[in-house]
C-alpha cells in the first residue's frame, strides 16, 4: 500500500531518516582521550577553511546529543546516519582502543533505540586518524586498509548486538580527490601519484572490514556510501562526449564497477596505467563481496564540455566552483547556495541505471539535502520554501524509482541539523533545523516540519509521533 502526500508516493514501509558526520557535529575534538585526526590538523592551519572556522566546537553532540534525539523522535524520524570518529575509538589509528571513545557510542546507541530510531553508523567519514597520514600517509599505504578492518571489528564488538546497518566508507571518491589529488580537504596534498593508491585502498578496507563484520555479526547488513551523478555532454561534438563519458567513469564507475564487476573501468583505467597503484591477488575479489545494500548520495548533476587545457579527465568537482570543463547549464534553474544546480531527474536517472547495470541493488538514499541561506523571523520561524521544494522533489522521483522496480528502501535528508560543511565551515547550511553556533540553540525549519508530516502521512498518521514538540517559532507551513 502506498499513500500520496502533495506528488509523493512511497510505500508504507519506506524508511525515513536523517544523517549527519562526527567530525561536522561532534566538537569535542581532544575530550576524553580522543586522538587528533586528519580535519583537526587541517582546519587549525590559517586560510585553510572559510572564516577561519574549526570543528573543535562544531554543533556540540559530544557534549549532549540528547537534545537532537529528542527532535528527531518529536518529527517522526525512523533512523538516524551518524558517523564514528576513528580516532576517538583508536587515537593513534590501530593497537590501543580507548573505552572513554567507545563508550560515547555505546551511550548514543542506546539513546536511539529508546527513540525507536534505527542507528544507521558509518566508520569512516574521512576524518583519519593524524597519527596513520604522519606514519603510513593514509590510505596511500595499503596497510592503512587493514588497520581499518581492526578499528571496524573493535566498534562492532562493542556495537554489534544493537547495531544491524553497518556503512564502511562515504564517499570515498571525495576523501581521494579532494584530499589527495586536490588538496581542498583534510590533508590537503596535491599529488596525483597518491590518488589510486588512495583509491584503491579503501575499496581494500571497504572489503576487509566487511569480511571482519560479518564473520563478528552474520546477521549485520553493510553497506557502503558512494557519492553518485549523472554526466551529460554539453554539446553534440565527439569530444564533450567523451569528457561525459571520461567524468562518468572517473566519479561513479570507479567506485561502482570494481564494487559490482571486480575490475575497474576501461578505458579510464588504461589511460591512467603510470598512476597504478599494486594490486595483489584476491584484492578484487574483497572488493567485490556483495553488497547488503548501496548507499547512494546524490545532490546534482554534471555538464561536462571539452576543454584543450583540462588534461585527459576534463572534470573539476562542483565544489570548487563552475571552472574550466563544467557547465553552469542552463538559465533560469534554480542553483543551491553551493553552486550546484537543482536537478530532480538525475536521482531517477541514477536510481534507474543501477537497477538496469548493476542487478538491482537494495538501497538507501544515504544522503540528499540543500544548502540555501536561512533567515530566521522575529518570531522564530525559518521559511525555506527552497530546501522544502528540494526535499519534495527528490522525494518524489525515489517513489517513482520504487514505483519502477528500483529496490530503493529508505531516505535520509542531510543533514538533521546545520553543521560544519568542510573547506566552507559554517557558512553554507543544509539543516531541516537551525543551529545558533554561539548558543547551540535549535529551531525546526519549515521543511523539517514538511518532512515531518510527510512521514505521517506515508506510515499513517497512528503511527505517527510528529507532535510539533522540540520547536522555536510556529508550525504554521501549510504544503501538505
Amino acid at each position: 500500500m502506498t499513500h500520496a502526500v502533495t506528488h509523493v508516493e512511497l510505500p508504507s514501509d519506506f524508511l525515513f531518516g536523517a544523517a549527519t558526520s562526527a567530525y561536522q557535529i561532534e566538537g569535542g575534538w581532544d575530550a576524553d582521550g580522543k586522538g587528533p585526526s586528519i580535519w583537526d590538523r587541517f582546519t587549525h592551519r590559517p586560510g585553510r577553511i572559510r572564516n577561519g572556522d574549526t570543528g573543535d566546537t562544531a554543533a556540540e553532540t559530544y557534549r549532549n546529543f540528547q537534545t537532537d534525539i529528542d527532535m528527531m523522535r518529536a518529527l517522526g524520524l525512523d533512523a538516524y546516519r551518524f558517523s564514528i570518529a576513528w580516532s576517538r575509538v583508536m587515537p593513534d589509528g590501530r593497537g590501543r582502543v580507548n573505552d572513554k571513545g567507545l563508550d560515547y557510542y555505546d551511550r548514543l546507541v542506546d539513546a536511539l533505540l529508546a527513540k525507536g530510531l534505527i542507528p544507521f553508523p558509518t566508520l569512516f567519514h574521512w576524518d583519519l586518524p593524524q597519527a596513520l597520514e604522519d606514519d603510513k600517509g593514509g590510505f596511500v599505504h595499503r596497510d592503512t586498509a587493514e588497520y581499518f578492518a581492526d578499528y571496524a571489528a573493535a566498534v562492532v564488538r562493542r556495537l554489534g548486538d544493537r547495531v544491524d546497518h553497518w556503512t564502511t566508507l562515504n564517499e570515498p571518491w571525495v576523501h581521494a580527490t579532494m584530499g589527495y589529488l586536490i588538496g581542498v580537504h583534510a590533508p590537503g596534498r596535491r599529488d596525483p601519484w597518491a590518488y589510486l593508491r588512495v583509491v584503491h585502498h579503501q575499496l581494500l578496507g571497504h572489503g576487509l572490514a566487511m569480511a571482519r563484520i560479518r564473520a563478528l555479526r552474520p546477521t549485520a547488513r553493510v553497506g557502503i556510501a558512494l557519492n553518485l551523478t549523472p554526466f551529460y555532454q554539453a554539446g553534440d561534438s565527439p569530444h564533450d562526449r567523451e569528457a561525459a563519458d571520461t567524468g562518468d567513469q572517473l566519479l561513479n564507475r570507479l567506485f561502482l564497477d570494481p564494487l559490482f564487476r571486480g575490475r575497474y573501468p576501461d578505458p579510464l583505467w588504461g589511460k591512467m596505467r603510470l598512476f597504478h597503484p599494486r594490486i595483489r591477488p584476491g584484492d578484487m575479489d574483497l572488493i567485490a563481496q556483495p553488497l547488503d545494500f548501496l548507499g547512494v548520495n546524490y545532490y546534482t548533476r554534471s555538464v561536462l564540455r571539452y576543454h584543450r587545457l583540462v588534461p585527459l579527465l576534463h572534470l573539476w568537482p562542483k565544489e570548487l566552483g563552475m571552472i574550466a570543463g563544467v557547465d553552469r547549464g542552463p538559465s533560469g534553474v534554480t542553483y543551491t547556495a553551493m553552486g550546484w544546480e537543482v536537478y530532480p531527474a538525475g536521482l531517477f536517472e541514477t536510481l534507474l541505471r543501477l537497477k538496469k547495470e548493476y542487478g538491482n541493488p537494495t538501497i538507501y538514499i544515504t544522503e540528499n539535502g540543500a544548502a540555501f541561506l536561512d533567515t530566521v523571523e522575529p518570531g522564530g520561524r525559518i521559511r525555506d520554501e527552497e530546501r522544502r521544494a528540494f526535499l519534495e522533489q527528490h522525494l518524489a522521483v525515489t517513489g517513482a524509482a520504487a514505483r519502477v522496480g528500483v529496490d530503493v528502501r529508505g531516505y535520509f535528508v542531510w543533514s538533521i541539523i546545520d553543521n560544519f560543511e568542510w573547506a566552507y565551515g559554517f557558512d553554507k547550511r543544509f539543516g531541516l533545523v537551525h543551529v545558533d553556533f554561539a548558543t547551540q540553540q535549535r529551531i525546526i525549519k519549515d521543511s523539517g516540519h514538511w518532512y515531518a508530516r510527510l512521514i505521517r502521512a506515508v506510515h499513517g498518521a497512528e503511527n505517527g509521533a510528529y507532535e510539533g514538540r522540540g520547536t522555536q517559532g510556529p508550525d504554521s507551513s501549510s504544503h501538505l
